[in-house]
Order: C-alpha cells, then sequence, then structure tokens
C-alpha cells in the first residue's frame, strides 16, 4: 500500500504533443478543508486509507500544492453540444493530474474538477460549486452500486471560496477517477480542423493505451471504433433499464471507454416516464430520457465522421448499423435479469414492452415496483403488495397472469428467483431529494449525510435497517427540484 506522496505515476498523455493540451496548474481554494473521502476508490491506487490524512488531502486537492509525480494538464477537445458543433471547448474548469499505475497493472486517470481557470474556460471561471461537486460524487458510488460502468471520485474538499451561479455558492474540488477521460469530442477537434496526422496519433494512442488487443487487427481503428459501440450500446441498455436520464449527452461528455461520464442534471426517475427530461435549460427536450439510445447512436455517428481519414465510410456505417439490434438485445437482457427470467423465449421482448407501457402509463415508481416483484410468488399476498403502487390496480392484472405463466416455464424455484432478482433490483436508489438534502445540510456545515449516503449506495441492494425511509415513496416537494446545465 501507498502513502499520496508514493503514487505510482506515469503520465503518457504529456507524452503527446504540447497542442493537445496545455499546462496549467490549479488554483487554490481558501480555507479548503476534506468533506468526504472514498476508501474503496482509493484501493485503486493501492493508496492505503488509513495512511491518508485530511490535511494532506485538502492540500493536494484543493490545489494549495502538487501531489508529488503529477503534472497537471487541461485536455483539448471539442464536442457537438446540443447538436450544435462548437470548436472551443476543452477541460475549462478541470485539470487531468496525472496518471497512477496500481501493482495490478491498471492505469487510473486523476482528474481535478474545479481546479480554476484554463485556457478553454472561455468565460467561466474555472470553479465548480459544492452542490454540482456533491452531485457527482454521489452519482459515481451509486452508478458503482448498481453495476454500471463509471467514473468515481477519491475526494470531495470544500473551502471558504464563492462564486456566482445560482445566486453565490460555495466552491469545491472533485478528485475524479476514471480509466479513461478521451472522449468523442478529442477526436472531433483533430477531424474539423483537418489535423489528420494528429487524429491519427490520438488514436494509436487509445489503441495502445485502452485496447492492445486490437493492435493486430487489419484496421484496428475500424476495430476500435466496433469497440466502442459494443461498450456504449451496453451502457446505454442499463440506463434505460434503471430509469437514469444523463440530462446532457454532448459528444464531449461521451467516454471512448463506455462509462458514464460527466455527472450534471442527472436523475433517476421516480416515476416511470419516457417523456421526462431532466435539464430544464434542454428547450427542445433533445436529451429525453426515452431518446437516449437514439442521442447516443448519433453521437457515435459523430465519432464516426471524425475517424473518415482512418476508416472507411462503408466500414463504419456498418458498425453503426450493428447498434440498434445491439442496443437492444442488452436492454432485453437486463430486464430479463430484473424479471427473474433466466432462459429465454421470444416472447419476453413483448412481456417486457407490455410491462413498461404498464408502468409509464400510470407513471409507477420503476424501482419499487420490482423490489417488490421480487417477492411474488403467485400467491395473494404478494400480489397484494404489488397492488398498492398502481392508481389503477386492475390495469395490472392480466399482465400478472401472463408474468405468471412465464414463471412456470423457468427451472429454478421461487427462493433461488428471489435471491437473484434481489441481487439486481435495488432496495435503494440515488434519488433527488435524497441529494438534496445533502447538499443543504452540506451548506449548514453539516457533511455527514453525504458520507452516509456514500455508505447506502456502496450497497443499494442489501436490507439497511438504518436507511429504511430511502427506500419509501419520495417526498412531494421531490418534483419541485430544478435542474440545470449548472447541477
Amino acid at each position: 500500500m501507498r502513502t499520496l506522496e508514493s503514487l505510482n505515476f506515469d503520465n503518457s498523455y504529456t507524452r503527446l504533443p504540447e497542442h493537445f493540451y496545455q499546462r496549467v496548474e490549479p488554483r487554490a481554494l481558501k480555507g479548503a478543508h476534506l468533506i468526504s473521502f472514498n476508501p474503496e476508490v482509493a484501493a485503486l491506487l493501492d493508496l492505503d486509507p488509513c495512511a491518508v490524512q485530511p490535511e494532506a488531502l485538502a492540500r493536494y486537492f484543493g490545489g494549495s500544492e502538487l501531489l508529488p509525480g503529477s503534472e497537471p494538464l487541461a485536455m483539448k477537445y471539442t464536442g457537438h453540444q446540443f447538436g450544435v458543433y462548437n470548436p472551443a471547448l476543452g477541460d475549462g474548469r478541470g485539470l487531468l493530474l496525472g496518471e497512477v499505475v496500481n501493482d495490478a497493472g491498471e492505469r487510473w486517470d486523476l482528474h481535478l474538477k474545479g481546479a480554476g481557470k484554463t485556457a478553454f474556460s472561455r468565460f467561466g471561471d474555472g470553479r465548480a460549486v459544492l452542490r454540482s461537486s456533491i452531485r457527482e460524487y454521489l452519482a459515481g458510488e451509486a452508478m458503482h452500486g448498481l453495476g454500471i460502468a463509471t467514473t468515481r471520485g477519491l475526494c470531495l474538499v470544500g473551502s471558504d471560496d464563492y462564486t456566482m451561479r445560482e445566486g453565490m455558492e460555495p466552491c469545491a474540488m472533485l478528485l475524479r477517477v476514471s480509466r479513461c477521460h478521451i472522449r468523442f469530442g478529442h477526436f472531433e477537434h483533430f477531424y474539423y480542423r483537418n489535423m489528420h496526422d494528429d487524429l491519427r496519433l490520438l488514436a494509436d494512442y487509445c489503441i495502445e493505451r485502452y485496447f492492445p488487443d486490437l493492435a493486430g487487427e487489419e484496421n484496428p481503428y475500424r476495430a476500435m471504433f466496433a469497440r466502442v459501440i459494443d461498450t456504449t450500446a451496453a451502457l446505454v441498455a442499463r440506463w434505460q433499464a434503471y430509469g437514469f436520464v444523463h440530462g446532457v449527452l454532448n459528444t464531449d461528455n461521451m467516454s471512448l471507454l463506455g462509462e458514464t461520464f460527466d455527472y450534471g442534471p442527472y436523475t433517476f426517475l421516480d416515476q416511470y416516464r419516457p417523456d421526462y427530461v431532466s435539464n430544464q435549460n434542454d428547450h427542445e427536450g433533445r436529451y429525453v430520457f426515452r431518446g437516449q439510445p437514439g442521442v447516443v447512436l448519433w453521437n457515435l455517428a459523430c465519432l464516426g465522421q471524425a475517424l473518415l481519414p482512418l476508416v472507411e465510410r462503408e466500414a463504419l456505417e456498418a458498425e453503426l448499423q450493428r447498434f440498434t439490434s445491439l442496443y437492444e438485445s442488452h436492454e432485453l437482457a437486463r430486464f430479463r435479469d430484473r424479471l427473474g427470467l433466466a432462459q429465454v423465449e421470444a416472447g419476453d421482448a413483448a412481456l417486457v414492452d407490455s410491462l413498461k407501457s404498464l408502468l409509464a402509463e400510470q407513471r409507477i415508481d420503476m424501482t419499487r415496483f420490482f423490489r417488490r416483484l421480487c417477492d411474488f410468488d403467485g400467491g395473494d399476498a404478494s400480489i397484494a403488495v404489488l397492488m398498492e403502487l398502481w392508481p389503477d390496480p386492475s390495469r395490472l392484472t392480466d399482465w400478472l397472469l401472463q408474468y405468471r405463466e412465464r414463471l412456470s416455464r423457468e427451472t429454478v424455484d421461487f427462493a433461488q428467483r428471489r435471491a437473484r432478482m434481489r441481487g439486481v433490483n435495488p432496495k435503494y436508489l440515488l434519488r433527488n431529494y435524497m441529494a438534496e438534502e445533502a447538499i443543504r445540510a452540506a451548506h449548514q456545515g453539516d457533511f455527514s449525510p453525504v458520507n452516509a449516503l456514500l455508505t447506502l449506495l456502496r450497497r443499494p441492494f442489501d436490507e439497511l435497517p438504518e436507511f429504511e425511509r430511502f427506500a419509501g415513496e419520495p417526498p412531494d416537494w421531490a418534483g419541485a427540484i430544478c435542474l440545470t446545465c449548472s447541477s
């Protein structure tokens, strides 16, 4: 196990040409103090949590001192924002501190969000506020707990600094840990500037670092694109299966490795609403929940276009054509898991589709419904528990009959199926009101709710009596929470 000062840095991105980035040091926060530390993420870095001092975390990740071995830089990229290409993008409030290689040979990016102005800040101040930092910190653990690929946070640092967002708000820094900070927009930058040699250099770097098994392919760039399609289709299928709305699916917020990236006005649905738009700045509803698979395909097409100097158009189009069936297969598999269906039958898609239609029609809390469905044994008592969630219980009757008949052809018994279903149907989910409660407490100097939620979100499938209230119906005021790009 290592200390902060002895982390094993090997900063490969700094060995690319310097016009790929800007070298810049963090701007220190005033009165930096530790809010939360995540020992599970520390373990990924071989960092000994018992040897980490809160003052050191505040010092290194509050921007006042450089971590030994780090070489901070702001990456240059571009991207399509709400469908419009923006050439001025880049790391405007975050810095890639460096890359830590653990004893298992895994390489982890350390990225400090809220670190101050860079050449790509445009008119921004380069800061992150406490509110949005808490939301991203909690979201990473929530997604990881659900088994959804994501960036995560090592620690969250607060300060005495304030900046203007929705009024004057306290500033914070989040140390984000991820396998990859390469976005679709990195490739778009070099494509649209006709810097095709640099485009190839970036692609070669990504293949060597992230996809070394593809180096021997006839066209490794096409193989890389195919791999990105595979992982991204699996990712968005999990979003849809668990009711996750990203909110800002711009191409600069899409990870090359299929990780959930750059959390902003995200939402886990309290009610199953396909027409739900989580971002109040999304006036045209581009990033509506039901539209996420289509938007992701559009974003993949943008990446494909950026690879045209390296791969023939017909080959890229052939790879893109695989996405829809691949996504649908992944999504159906996720819903089969949630329904406890181990065997594959031709009618399963219709069973899932009819359930989703009913959930949308009645605006059912999908999370609570599936958790109760784990205990469905066909008897009157288990049916009654399910019906409690439905405004019109009669609408569920026919579907339950079909589901019971489908279960009769499964080979496992009820106890086995219930155990398996409880392993994929969470009792707890990071709902907006939970994050809002933690944010309000943090603004009053009480960080215990943030750390309590961190514990809960790591174990969303367990029975945790001390957190029972979070398994119930969200409070009425939850529907009035307003999320924007600043969230």
